[in-house]
């Protein structure tokens, strides 16, 4: 299928042998003309589908313009962004950077600055990213082990939380970790235990925020907002981006010098973003819940919205294969767990399609 045959690529990822060139919706092409239906969305990041129209002519009138002048001066899509993202939190400052895993860096400084303590309480199975500070609260064993030592003061469990505890980091489902969705009891005991001994809460939102869950944010959805958000993923559809939310009501903490990215907050990508935000209205949002009931009901999928997984008994490495050969693009998020991230935007008539091939590929 690899129209490709040479490259100079380090290797980091075990790729399928396909190179795509094309996409629209919730379609891909491949470089020999093979359509496939996508149900991952490049990992939960495609949310409108591909070439959206909404954030396309953003950023391609934002590309006639301005692209990059640096977080020395203000740029206008930056701070719309910021009011936007604000908005849809209930009041909040923002940082800008270019991917989850710098959102969650920037948290990890932020909690420390603003409460003076060093340790950090997570998840068992959690992912939070690859870089040393997100990798060192990642409760993946198996991720962790080649890059040891991490860094200090990461402890697994709310058992953990004290009053050395700097912020509770929480994915509100676990995505990485095997689509695993956090009960609102859970969180909400979080959030006591929080409040009882100081500590910041932050939700790890790069893949379940805007809008997959079926709500802007998942914690609207489960009931329990935290003092800061990070997102990535869906945010400008497709370009690089990621943020830190803090809420008004928690203490601001950085100051100039504290932190920074070159790249974030970038005049593209941030028009992209703000297109995607104004595109997700209440009937996305309500059609994003209807289209997860029919993964539900056809797979006994577990998740929120549309983060979904379910388990087999064949290796999903295969099943995925597979499915590609196929023409279905799926994940994994585990050895034997499928995970099911499509497009928001996905009609009924193409899930419709999808359970039927995947259900077939079983």
């Amino acid at each position: 299928m690899n129209a490709v045959t040479t490259h100079k690529l380090l290797p980091n990822y075990a790729r399928l042998d396909v190179t795509f060139v094309d996409g629209d919706g919730s379609w891909l092409v491949d470089a020999n003309g093979k359509r496939y239906l996508d149900l991952f969305a490049g990992i939960a990041v495609v949310g409108l589908g591909h070439r959206h129209p909404a954030p396309l002519a953003a950023a391609h009138a934002q590309l006639d313009r301005l692209w990059h002048v640096s977080n020395l001066y203000w740029t206008e899509p930056m701070e719309e962004l910021s009011v936007k993202l604000s908005d849809r939190f209930g009041g909040a400052g923002a940082f800008f950077c270019n991917s989850g895993a710098e959102a969650n860096e920037a948290a990890l400084k932020w909690a420390r600055k603003a409460t003076g303590r060093g340790e950090f309480v997570a998840l068992d199975g959690s992912f939070h990213g690859r870089t040393f500070g997100a990798l060192s609260i990642t409760g993946q064993p198996a991720k962790r082990a080649a890059f040891e030592p991490l860094v200090p003061g990461a402890k697994f469990g709310l058992e953990h939380v004290s009053s050395d505890t700097a912020a509770i980091v929480i994915e509100p489902v676990q995505g990485e970790g095997g689509v695993h969705p956090m009960t609102p009891e859970f969180l909400q005991q979080a959030r006591a235990l929080a409040d009882e001994h100081g500590a910041l809460l932050v939700f790890d939102e790069v893949q379940t925020g805007v809008g997959r869950s079926g709500s802007f944010f998942a914690w609207q959805e489960l009931g329990v907002k935290p003092d800061a958000v990070t997102l990535a993923k869906g945010l400008a559809n497709g370009l690089p981006i990621g943020a830190l939310l803090v809420s008004d009501e928690a203490p601001t903490a950085f100051e100039p010098g504290d932190h920074a990215s070159t790249f974030g907050g970038n005049l593209v990508t941030s028009a992209a973003a703000c297109a995607v935000l104004d595109t997700i209205d209440d009937a996305l949002l309500a059609h994003v819940k209807e289209i997860s009931q029919l993964f539900v009901e056809a797979f006994g999928a577990r998740g929120l919205g549309l983060l979904l997984a379910f388990d087999t008994d064949a290796p999903a490495s295969e099943i995925v294969e597979a499915a590609l050969e196929r023409g279905l693009v799926i994940g994994s998020a585990g050895p034997n767990t499928i995970r099911l991230t499509p497009p928001l935007t996905l009609t009924h008539d193409e899930a419709r399609q999808g359970i039927a091939l995947l259900k077939e590929i079983l």
